[in-house]
């Protein structure tokens, strides 16, 4: 079988490895092979991770694709918007595509479109970044429990193999645990989670909040430590670990007041920008929003390009530097009770618009917990929240500069507004916030999280997908069945079906 990626959070080169390591242990004669577009960069870190012409495992794109029983597509989500149809050319009838992002299904649907009825169409979608897929993936050859969870779909299967193609893919990637969802779903839930509270949410109330604390006289390096520092650091290790009420409960009188004053003011705001961002994302228009976006990077019609800029100069981020570079090791800075009870609230909204709208709880508490609190709030706890608003997927920043400032005016005009103005907390909101059953369900995943952090270290390397950048590397996997034997277990918090590697 074949998989073909572009350079996505680096999860090209790691699930090609994480592949060909797991193939070549179980001594199977699957074949992993990378593609790549004549003349691409990618051609030197292919070799440099051990796929060469020579031995057949590093190629032409289409003719990698032509000859493939499974082609996996990790290319950006606007490169696959410009390059399906070629693709879909290419693939052998009874052939499978692989993907990890359902931002193609959205693309295909907002245009009437589907996928062609001769091939099966299945999705493994590792919750992390790329560098940490590999870097646990080697870890658990050590640490038990180590490794990227993942969620699988077959969402087309034309002769019966995709669930146990997709499960063994899973498997061979190294995910502790896997379960089940949707194609849809998954890119519905992954798009607005980014725009949310993975990182477009996050990068607007720290915004807003460093303002206020600034304006009310605090120095500007103790206002980024009690609303950056606080949220990537303290604020996500005590989630990730105990859950969000042993975050609550952490707080004396005083502190649990400040809290619910902050959580009461700033729920149903959050909940406001979260509901209209889901149904956008939902009816396709945030999807063609990217996609139209992504040609405005070159120029067009006698118009100009317009790349997107960073934000890691404005007088916040600059701060920011400075706090990383005198932090001592391991400091996860303070909890601030008030940038607590905003930061819950938008968990709470995020979690709560996920579930009106039908998403399971495997998906849930993945896309607006774990994957915040265990692997991005880490990793820009490490390198600061600019830094992954600009070197994040373009997918991902586009959306966190659409609606990071949303989530910056809401809490401005309206939740420190009611603060200022003594508004009553909502004590029902308190009441339904303490006694919500999906925090139950949080502190099983917390029981359950991998034995060691899936965050990325600070010295990690990192890149992102060029938008002009039409490198793309396709993986192989040619003939044979997966070699992955799977154990099935039932989560105990919820009814969705996880796979466990078997050891």
């Amino acid at each position: 079988m074949k998989l073909r990626n572009t350079i996505l959070f680096w999860q090209g080169p790691a699930q090609a490895q994480n592949l060909r390591d797991s193939l070549t242990e179980a001594k199977s004669d699957i074949v992993v092979t990378i593609g790549l577009r004549k003349g691409s960069r990618s051609f030197a870190e292919a070799r440099a991770g051990g796929f060469t012409e020579e031995n057949g495992t590093l190629g032409d794109i289409y003719g990698t694709i032509s000859g493939s029983d499974l082609v996996v597509l990790l290319i950006s989500d606007a490169v696959q918007t410009d390059n399906y149809e070629e693709v879909f050319s290419h693939m052998k009838p009874n052939s499978i595509l692989g993907l990890s992002h359902g931002f193609l299904l959205g693309h295909l649907q907002s245009m009437g479109l589907d996928f062609p009825k001769n091939i099966s169409v299945i999705a493994v979608c590792p919750k992390g970044m790329g560098p940490s897929v590999r870097r646990l993936y080697v870890q658990g050859k050590e640490i038990n429990g180590a490794g990227i969870n993942a969620s699988f779909t077959v969402h087309q299967d034309i002769d019966g193999r995709a669930t146990d193609v997709a499960l063994g893919w899973s498997v061979s990637l190294g995910s502790p645990f896997t379960f089940a969802t949707t194609l849809e779903q998954e890119y519905r839930s992954d798009i607005f989670g980014e725009r949310g509270i993975l990182l477009g949410a996050v990068h607007g109330i720290v915004e807003s909040l460093f303002r206020r604390y600034t304006e009310n006289g605090m120095s500007k390096e103790l206002a980024y430590k009690n609303t950056v520092e606080c949220i990537t650091g303290n604020i996500s290790r005590t989630i990730s670990t105990k859950g969000m009420l042993a975050l609550y409960n952490s707080f004396n009188a005083k502190g649990k007041e400040e809290f619910a004053t902050a959580y009461s003011a700033s729920y149903y705001p959050c909940l406001e920008i979260l509901y209209e961002c889901y149904e956008d994302v939902a009816t396709g228009s945030e999807i063609r929003s990217v996609v139209l976006a992504g040609r405005r990077f070159s120029e067009k019609e006698g118009l100009p390009a317009f790349p997107m800029g960073k934000i890691d100069q404005t007088r916040m981020w600059k701060v920011g530097e400075r706090v990383r570079a005198t932090r001592p090791s391991g400091d996860l800075g303070p909890l601030y009770p008030f940038t607590a009870g905003v930061y819950v609230a938008l968990m709470m909204a995020q979690i709560e618009v996920l579930r009106k709208k039908g998403q399971s709880y495997s998906e849930i508490i993945n896309e607006s917990v774990i994957e915040s609190v265990d692997s991005l709030n880490p990793f820009m706890h490490a390198r600061g929240v600019s830094f992954m608003v600009d070197n994040c997927s373009t997918t991902a920043r586009l959306g966190s500069r659409k609606w990071a400032p949303r989530f910056d005016y809401n809490l401005t005009q309206q939740v420190l507004v009611a603060v200022d103005n003594n508004l009553p907390i909502n004590m029902d909101l308190i009441t339904n916030f303490v006694c919500d059953p999906v925090l139950e369900a949080i502190e099983v995943c917390a029981r359950l999280r991998p034995a060691v952090d899936i965050s990325v270290p600070p010295d990690a390397d990192f890149g992102r997908s060029k938008a002009l950048d039409r490198g793309l590397v396709w993986l192989s996997i040619i003939k044979g069945r997966s070699p992955f034997s799977v154990v099935k277990q039932r989560d105990l918090c919820t009814s969705d079906l996880y796979v466990s590697f078997a050891n």
